[in-house]
């Protein structure tokens, strides 16, 4: 698979990752054995960038990752975590002995030294521009807890106060056909700084896969049932944001403009793929097929110029009055 730069890590990543969230938790239950198969799938298919955090599952996620590397610890791999929702959440609990603590909790969970990169995990506005905050960070990469550390955001203002610092490596932001603010100055921002892009919630939390109805349910544990209007987090996680129902419909479109030999999916991650300035895609998977099918993406054959215009103006016409403004 292609292997994308993260110029202030000094590493590559397959520019298809694997993201974990539903390893932990709020996707629906993953037996231990299910999520082992998935990495193994996946990393078998081409990926080296594995994305978790220390919170998906309280750790869950972590300690399955330590457990599928520790058989036989592979230097392809990059595995990225985050920090800074085990606290409260709010700007003083941001502290360099409180990222201590969570990083030591981390690097226990993946049996590693030193934690390949860690993510400030959508911390409250006010810790994007907050000196001392980067200033932990910092000592973290001096004592070797970490190598190198990035940001996970709601918003493209967000994005730019972080890209605006000299240590940050990477960028973790939501993009998808569903979600393009970040195309305007996010991403030129980044490359124009060497900093690596991480595009998360590709699919608009299964959206753009095109498997969903008006009538689909999902379980009581799913994110997807219990956030919907943003009631336990930024409700920009849950669909991109976008409402179920005028989701669904807009997916049937998106579906329909997907090239012959690609699943829907597939055609929203080769879009993000082929986006400058974009260094991985993480999309999730729970079964063994999705994470093979995922992978596969990384080989579909550029979007034409036909397609991504109309995938622009379905986003005009459909999404953009629900979520540009937002986020």
């Amino acid at each position: 698979m292609e292997q994308r730069s993260f110029d202030r890590l000094g590493r590559t990543a397959s520019v298809v990752g694997l993201g974990t969230w539903q390893l932990g938790a709020d996707w629906g239950d993953v037996s231990e054995d299910d999520a082992l198969a998935v990495l193994d799938a996946a990393v078998a298919s081409g990926v080296t960038f594995i994305d978790t955090a220390d919170v998906y599952g309280d750790g869950r996620s972590e300690r399955l990752i330590g457990a599928f590397t520790a058989g036989g610890p592979d230097g392809r791999l990059l595995v990225a975590t985050k920090l800074g929702r085990r606290g409260p959440h709010e700007p003083s609990a941001f502290t360099l002995d409180n990222f201590r603590a969570w990083t030591d909790r981390s690097r226990e969970n993946l049996g590693v030294d030193t934690l390949d990169l860690v993510q400030l995990h959508c911390p409250p506005t006010a810790v994007f521009h907050k000196d001392e905050v980067y200033d932990a960070l910092d000592t973290l990469v001096e004592e070797k807890r970490v190598a190198g550390y990035g940001v996970s955001v709601e918003t493209c203002d967000e994005a730019l106060a972080a890209i605006a610092r000299p240590g940050v490596a990477s960028v973790q932001i939501i993009l998808n056909p569903f979600r393009r603010k970040p195309l305007e100055r996010v991403l030129p921002a980044a490359r124009e700084k060497g900093i690596g892009i991480i595009a998360r919630v590709p699919l608009a939390s299964g959206l753009l896969s095109g498997r969903y109805r008006h009538d689909s349910t999902f379980a009581a544990d799913d994110h997807r049932t219990y956030n919907r209007n943003g009631e336990s987090f930024d409700v920009g996680e849950t669909f991109s944001g976008v409402d179920f129902h005028s989701g669904v419909e807009a997916a049937e479109a998106f579906a329909a403009l997907a090239p012959e030999g690609a699943t829907p999916a597939q055609a929203a991650l080769r879009w993000i793929v082929q986006q400058p300035g974009v260094t991985t895609v993480i999309p999730g998977a729970r079964t063994v097929a999705q994470a093979r099918a995922n992978s596969a993406a990384a080989d579909l054959p550029e979007l034409d110029a036909g397609t991504l215009t109309a995938l622009a103006e379905l986003y005009d016409a459909r999404i953009r009055p629900q979520v540009h403004h937002r986020w």
